[in-house]
């Protein structure tokens, strides 16, 4: 739960001066063995602390779910299989899951979404990335709008759509194979690009590589990369960004 929202339930008598008080003074840290979880990252951030599920044991990705469920009403997970999604529906059954993106979560129903961040993919190959950084920011509060398909070997998808990309507080530019689209939209927007490069492509791509020093070596302006196929990284970034947009009344 976070600072604010206690402090609103307090104003509204919802809870007591004294069940405030608790909160704040329970230790910043949740010991579980195997696992210290950081149950103060929101109020010191503004983001809880987030699951990354791929190589979890069983047993400590389902107690690891169930504790930061309780902490926070909800949970977002990364990089899960189906199979422990099974696992951790049988404890939560309000958990849901994604195949596309590999995300798992438990969320708030009816969360309200401000701002916009346009993602935008070069190519259908590189969705599963992209929907990892769509529905991240989804999660932690910002509009999104999609926008696939649109690289640079067909440079009119693009264009047809630079309205809406332009409106946005952020823009996201994924792409595996040369990694282009992120300095064409470098050259086209007024607002911060954040570049993901992907394992997508043929050989000589080397799994990411060669998207990723492209970004890096982009002549464009206003440009930042994350690492290879992290779409969690460029969605969070993307999140900073637009809260700051809204914040400024720009959307």
């Amino acid at each position: 739960m976070e600072t604010r929202e206690i402090l609103e339930q307090v104003k509204a008598g919802v809870i007591s001066v004294e069940e405030a008080e608790r909160f704040f003074r329970k230790p910043p840290v949740e010991e579980m063995g195997y696992a210290r979880l950081d149950t103060h990252r929101e109020i010191r951030t503004g983001f809880p602390e987030v699951v990354y599920c791929s190589g979890k044991p069983d047993e400590y990705l389902v107690n690891i779910f169930r504790k930061l469920a309780e902490e926070n009403g909800e949970v977002l997970g990364t990089r899960a299989d189906r199979r422990q999604y099974e696992l951790v529906r049988a404890a939560l059954p309000e958990a849901v899951y994604d195949q596309v993106s590999r995300i798992l979560k438990i969320e708030k129903p009816d969360k309200e979404r401000k701002g916009r961040i346009a993602v935008c993919t070069a190519g259908t190959a590189d969705i599963p990335v992209a929907e990892e950084a769509a529905q991240t920011a989804e999660y932690f509060g910002s509009r999104v709008e999609r926008i696939y398909d649109v690289g640079v070997s067909g440079l009119h998808r693009l264009l047809a759509r630079l309205d809406t990309i332009q409106e946005a507080n952020c823009v996201v530019a994924v792409a595996g194979m040369e990694g282009a689209l992120a300095s064409v939209l470098g050259g086209l927007v007024s607002r911060p690009v954040i570049a993901v490069p992907t394992s997508v492509g043929y050989g000589a791509s080397m799994h990411g590589l060669s998207a990723l020093l492209t970004m890096i070596n982009s002549c464009a302006n206003g440009i930042a990369v994350v690492n290879i196929d992290n779409g969690y990284g460029a969605g969070y970034i993307a999140t900073q960004i637009n809260r700051l947009g809204y914040g400024q009344g720009q959307a």
